[in-house]
C-alpha cells in the first residue's frame, strides 16, 4: 500500500514512519527543504523515544522516503493523510488555513482514486470541507478523479508517542465508504489482529471524539490541580 503523509510536524513524521514499520510504502511530504534534507539524512528533528532507530531500519528497507514534491507524492499514493497544523486563530478558533491549502493542491493534481485520511486535529466539519474543496478542484480541472474522506483523529503523548502508535488504547475511523474502511482495516491490520479496539463512526463523529478526548484530559488536569491546591491550603502532609 502506498501512502502520502502530508507534513512531518510530530504526528505526521510519528505516524509515517510506524507505517513504514506496518509494512506500508510511505513517502512524507513537507515544503521545509532544510528539514526534509536532514530526514534523508536519518536526523529527527524531535525528541521522541524509538523514533530514529524505527525511522533509520525503514529508511534502509526502503519504505520510507521524504520529499518537497507535492506532485510526486500524490501521484505516488493510494491513500493520503493530512497532518498540518491547525494552530489557534485570533479568535481562539482553528486555523484552516494549512488544511485547506493542502485539500487545494490535492484536488489540483490528482487522477483516479484516492483516500484522504484527515490526521490534523480539527473542528466537526472540517472532513467535508476537506471533501467540497477537492471535488471543486477535480471539477475545474475536468478529470476523471475520485475521493473518499475519512476522519482517522491521533491520540498521541509526547515522549510516548511510538509507544501510542504500536499499541494504542483505540483506533477511530471515521468515514462513509465500505471500501475506504476495509482500506484503513488493511492499513491498520497489525492493530487488529492485535485486537485493539476498533471504532468505526461517520466523519463528524470521529472529528467530535477527538475534541471531546481533547477537552476530558484538559479538565482531568484541571481537575487534579485544584485538588494539589486545596491539599496544600488545609496543610496535607504526604506519608512517608
Amino acid at each position: 500500500m502506498k501512502i502520502a503523509i502530508v507534513g512531518t510536524g510530530y504526528v505526521g513524521l510519528v505516524q509515517g514512519v510506524v507505517l513504514s514499520e506496518f509494512g506500508m510504502n510511505v513517502l512524507c511530504l513537507d515544503k521545509d527543504k532544510t528539514k526534509i534534507d536532514k530526514l534523508k539524512k536519518g536526523i529527527v528533528p524531535i525528541y521522541e523515544p524509538g523514533l530514529e532507530e524505527v525511522m533509520a531500519r525503514n529508511i534502509a528497507a526502503n519504505r520510507l522516503r521524504f520529499t518537497t514534491d507535492s506532485q510526486e507524492a500524490f501521484n505516488f499514493a493510494d491513500i493520503i493523510f493530512i497532518a498540518v497544523g491547525t494552530p489557534p486563530a485570533e479568535d481562539g478558533s482553528a486555523d484552516l488555513s494549512h488544511v485547506r491549502l493542502v485539500a487545494e493542491e490535492i484536488g489540483q493534481s490528482i487522477i483516479g482514486y484516492k483516500i484522504i485520511v484527515n490526521k490534523s486535529t480539527v473542528p466537526v466539519g472540517t472532513g467535508r470541507l476537506v471533501h467540497d474543496i477537492i471535488t471543486q478542484q477535480i471539477k475545474n480541472r475536468n478529470v476523471d478523479a475520485r475521493i473518499d474522506i475519512v476522519s482517522n483523529p491521533e491520540f498521541l503523548r509526547e515522549g510516548k508517542a511510538v509507544q501510542d502508535c504500536f499499541k494504542p488504547d483505540r483506533v477511530v475511523i471515521g468515514c462513509e465508504s465500505e471500501n475506504a474502511k476495509k482500506i484503513m482495516q488493511d492499513i491498520y491490520n497489525v492493530l487488529f489482529i492485535n485486537q485493539t479496539p476498533f471504532v468505526f463512526t461517520n466523519l463528524e463523529t470521529a472529528e467530535l471524539i477527538k475534541y471531546a478526548s481533547n477537552a476530558f484530559l484538559a479538565v482531568k488536569i484541571s481537575f487534579i490541580n485544584e485538588i494539589a491546591l486545596l491539599a496544600e491550603k488545609v496543610g496535607l502532609i504526604p506519608r512517608k
